[in-house]
């Protein structure tokens, strides 16, 4: 496969080709060796560390390639089985689509109760999904002609599904059983469950009380070591006739703590800022840091405008301190002009919600670093 040319390499928000993918060699070894033995996994860690790309770097390797039909779906903003059924039938379908095969032609044969969005293009011939979501109307049925289809399929699916931990939230309490009792009746289709929030996670997979429980091997997500993402980096901006100093790698992993996107997004800033045939020194950490910030500056406006007095209170109260240990504490109320702990814990709990603010065993802090740099430059 010849590798795509970019304009800038440091690519953010998508998955490219293992040429411009840093790193993460034992972890797609691992994720590779789970599924080709039958394995299903859940993959766990903080958002923005690089799940998503890990998924479809494990899709791009030949292995993987020659032995499964690989398909993605993100369930983050669905909040009902109905939702869920809609994605994973429309993303099944897309993906086999293109190959125009007795298979993909079958779909709406077998998963019949969505046949009504069956339609002809009628300039092609081919055909398509055009269906909405009010069209799922019994997303049980739906769900089970769905699972009908994938094993009836002509090479095995190797399906993952992006912020699992939104199933045990749906406002149906039966789903988490639904799907395991479809998923352990598979005998071809394997499933990477992937989530960001760990608590939520550890709870389907390792809960004796819940479904799913050690129904997948569990895989956590770290940070990609500094010396591979060095490596990675130095390599990328020669190869365009650039220069950066290791220095300033080492202080933007720092800046963000390891934390995938954080770090390819100032890298991408950084490197467009920096000329050819000239090195990228230490001092442009502060211009690229405002550039990021100037950018997005629009859309922390509208995001404060949307929250209340109290929840802007505590939000700016964890931006000032960095890590918040114990925001209901009379030191940090005291500190920071709150009104009272419970107030706090009231504000807290929609910003949680919300991915505003992140929780950890450190304590909390606001998700996004520029937003909390904002933050802390604004009040």
């Amino acid at each position: 496969m010849a590798t795509v040319i970019l304009k800038n390499p440091f690519v953010i928000g998508r998955y490219v080709s293992d040429h411009y993918f840093c790193d993460r060699e034992k972890e797609t070894a691992f994720l590779a060796k789970q599924v080709l033995n039958g394995r299903n996994v859940a993959l766990i860690s903080p958002r923005r560390m690089g799940k998503t790309g890990l998924i479809h770097h494990l899709f791009n390797q030949e292995v993987v390639m020659d032995s499964y039909i690989p398909i993605f779906v993100d369930i983050y903003a669905t909040t009902s089985l109905a939702e869920f059924v809609y994605l994973l039938g429309k993303e099944i379908y897309l993906r086999l689509k293109p190959q125009k095969s007795v298979w993909s032609e079958r779909f709406f044969q077998i998963v019949r109760s969505l046949r009504v969005g069956f339609k002809i293009d009628p300039v092609t011939g081919e055909p398509g999904f055009d269906i909405g979501l009010g069209d799922i109307q019994a997303p049980q049925t739906t769900l089970d002609e769905i699972f009908e289809y994938l094993e009836i399929s002509e090479k095995p699916c190797l399906i993952a599904i992006d912020e699992f931990q939104q199933v045990s939230l749906y406002e149906e309490q039966t789903v988490e059983n639904l799907l395991r009792t479809k998923i352990q009746q598979c005998s071809k289709t394997q499933f990477i469950f992937s989530g960001s929030k760990r608590h939520l996670m550890n709870h389907i997979f390792n809960s004796p009380a819940k479904p799913f429980y050690q129904s997948a091997i569990c895989m956590e997500l770290g940070t990609i070591p500094l010396p591979s993402y060095t490596s990675f980096v130095v390599r990328l901006f020669e190869e365009y006739d650039k220069q950066i100093e290791p220095e300033l790698i080492s202080q933007v992993y720092d800046s963000f703590s390891g934390c995938t996107w954080f770090i390819q997004m100032m890298m991408n800033e950084l490197f467009a800022i920096t000329p050819k045939r000239s090195t990228c020194p230490i001092s442009c950490f502060d211009e690229a840091w405002n550039n990021i910030i100037l950018s997005q500056e629009a859309s922390y406006r509208d995001m404060l405008s949307r929250l209340s007095i109290k929840q802007k209170m505590v939000l700016q109260a964890i931006a000032k301190a960095g890590v918040a240990p114990n925001v209901t504490s009379s030191v940090f109320i005291k500190k920071y002009n709150l009104v009272s702990a419970s107030s706090v814990q009231a504000a807290l709990k929609p910003l949680l919600k919300q991915d505003i603010i992140t929780q950890d065993e450190h304590g909390c802090r606001v998700y996004d670093f520029f937003f909390a740099a904002w933050l802390r430059k604004e009040y």
